[in-house]
Order: structure tokens, then sequence, then C-alpha cells
């Protein structure tokens, strides 16, 4: 018993170490974001838009995301397209009351009866993009809030021509429930700073952000279009893959969205997180193995545990938490400006611990529930179960 509690110790103590450096690395990553954003000028390019929104059933925020899109600080023309499976669609009516009340905006309704793939969002897409007028084309959730500036900032690095894909980052709206809390703030202190941290490691990004896709017809024509995506679980992660291996530069741009996070129940929580995580698990295999050593407070306290509270292990775990914390105010405060992370701080240590529990428990199935329906994922594929 002593030898195993001494190995869970050393190991312990290996993984926090390692956790501790992770955050390093990505108060690293959030600097040079911030510091690349400031370089960048503004390039005035403003050429025409097509913002594709595919949309299904009524979410409470959503209407307050489809009025921001109209209300664009934007010198180039831009037009909305919301696409429906079916005409009955309670989402039609919110679209009916957006061109009444934005009679201004070119705003249209597509109807994509056709079943293309398991993915029901890229399907809509693959029959939206020909009714599209512009080359220059925007994705992003039903649910998405944008600022005044956010077309102005997506369209920009489009100036260059070797650009094929701009996302940006997002946060999550919470409501009041505890599991809608922690999904929002790993959202802004876990995912956000892996996204950065993989930037400043990989010298940049090659994947996308589903909160934004913005492209150009010739570049998605490059990888197939989304019919290409269709039976995609991950589709914005693929779709930048594939444009970065088509040879075309992936950008994030410092320009935050909103996205909405329901109320969830525990079981409604559990499922989403661990959809999320096997479908990160099954897009960067390695890095992912990777990704239980950034949950370092359980970790830490472990080390604790393990080593019958020696000094040196609460040494660690206040070192540990310092640079957790420091993470979360600095990529989720200082970069995503949001405010719900400094209420939910003393949350920190809960939300690592069901995030490591996630990452563990991805990997004892493929099996992922999306909409109320069960799909086996296989190599990033949707397969009906």
């Amino acid at each position: 018993m002593e030898t195993l509690a001494l190995a869970v110790e050393i190991v312990a103590a290996l993984l926090t170490v390692s956790g501790i450096a992770y955050g390093m690395l990505a108060l690293m990553g959030a600097r040079a974001f911030e510091r690349d954003a400031k370089q960048r000028g503004v390039s005035g390019f403003a050429q025409g838009v097509s913002i594709l929104k595919p949309v299904k059933g009524v979410d409470a925020r959503m209407y307050a995301g489809f009025v921001s899109h109209c209300v664009q600080s934007y010198a180039g023309e831009f037009e909305l397209l919301f696409g429906v499976r079916s005409l009955e669609d309670p989402a039609v009516s919110e679209v009916a009351r957006l061109l009444v009340e934005y009679p201004q905006v070119s705003i249209r309704l597509v109807e994509c009866p056709k079943v293309l793939g398991t993915n029901g969002k890229v399907s809509s897409l693959a029959q939206m993009l020909p009714q599209a007028r512009f080359e220059h084309v925007v994705v992003n959730d039903s649910d998405i809030l944008v600022s005044p500036e956010y077309l102005a900032n997506v369209v920009a690095p489009f100036a260059e021509a070797t650009v094929g894909l701009v996302t940006v980052p997002y946060v999550g709206q919470a409501e009041k429930s505890l599991w809608s809390r922690l999904e929002a703030l790993g959202i802004s202190t876990d995912f956000m700073a892996g996204v950065l941290t993989a930037r400043k490691l990989e010298g940049g990004i090659r994947f996308g952000l589903g909160s934004t896709l913005a492209t150009t017809k010739s570049a998605l024509a490059a990888i197939g279009g989304f019919e290409a995506l269709a039976d995609q679980l991950a589709d914005d992660y693929e779709m930048g893959v594939r444009l970065a291996r088509a040879g075309y530069r992936v950008e994030l741009v410092h320009e935050v969205v909103a996205t909405s996070v329901p109320a969830y129940s525990l079981r409604g929580f559990c499922e989403h997180q661990l959809r999320w995580s096997r479908s990160t698990r099954d897009s960067r295999r390695a890095g992912y193995v990777g990704l239980g050593v950034t949950y370092v407070l359980p970790w830490a306290l472990a080390a604790v545990i393990a080593s019958g509270g020696a000094m040196w292990s609460f040494s660690l775990l206040s070192l540990a938490l310092l640079v957790r914390v420091a993470v979360a105010l600095r990529v989720g405060v200082g970069v995503l400006r949001d405010g719900q992370v400094l209420r939910d701080l003393m949350l920190l240590p809960l939300r690592d611990s069901f995030g490591l529990w996630f990452w563990m428990w991805s990997y004892a199935s493929d099996v992922v529930v999306w909409r109320g329906e069960r799909f086996r994922l296989k190599r990033g594929r949707l397969e009906r179960v």
C-alpha cells in the first residue's frame, strides 16, 4: 500500500507540474493573440457578404441574435439567409417578424427539405449556398449574438487572397442553473484557453470554431463544398482542417461573439459535455491525450491526499490554484471580456473536476447524443445507432 501511495503521489505531482506548465503556455498564448490583434490594421475590405443561418425551433435569445446581425456598421452589402427544414418550423414566424422590423435589410427564407447527411445543419447549408448572392459567406448558429462591427472585422482578413477561413472566439451566455454556469465557465476558461495555446504552439490555427465560419464559395469548392461535411459531427473543426490542407490560411480574429447556454439538467449537461469531449477526441487524437493535464486542480488535490498533507503538496496546490485563476482571468476576462468568469470564479475546482471526469469518460465509448438522437462517432463521421 505504501508503494502504491508513493506511486500515486509521484504521478499526481508530475501531472500537476505539467498542468502548471500548460497554464503558463496559455498565458503566453493569450498575450500573443492580443499582441497580434493590435498589430493587425483595418484593411477597409468590404465585399458583399451572405450570412447563412440554419435554424430549427425557437430559443429564448435567438431573436436578439437575429437583430444583432441586422444592425451592422458595415460599408459593403450584406444579406441574411435563414434555412429551415420545413416551413412549419416555429422559427419561420421569427424570421417573418424580422422582415417586418428591418425592411431595409435583405432577408430571405430558404426551405431545405433534402437530407444530405447525418449533420442536419450542414445539410441545410449545402442547400442554402446556391441561393447566396455573394462570393463571401459567413456561417454561424441561430443564437449567436454579435457586435455592430462584427462583419467588418471578420471580412477584413480576406483582403489577403491566401485567407480561406476566418473564425472568432466566443463566450457562453449562461442561465441561472449550475450546469449552465459550469459550461459557460468552461468555454471561457478551458476551451478558449486551449484554442489560444494551440495557436501559440502551432504558429496559427488550422481549424474553425462554430461561433463563426467566414469563407468564400471558391474556397468551399476546393474542399468539395458543404456536401463533403454532411456526415461530420465537428463540421466547423473539419472545415478549417480541410481548408488548411488545401493551402488556405485560417485566421482567428479578435471579435468576440456570444452563444446561449441552456438551463441544463444534470443529464443534459453530461450529454452535451460528452458529445463535445468525444468530438474533440476524435478530431485531435494526439493532442487530446494531453488534455487531461490541463485540469490541474484535481491533480493537485490528489497530490495533497496521496502525500498525507505534506507541506510541499500544499505549496504545489497553491501554485496550481494561482496559475489556474490567472488563466481564467487573463483569457476569460482579459481577452473575452466575460464578466461571468468573475461571478463564477469559485466554481473553478468543480469545473476542473467535471472536465477531468469527462475527459476520462470520453474514452469509454464512441456514442454521442445530439438533439435527442444517438449516433456512433467513427473518425469524425456520424452513424445512427
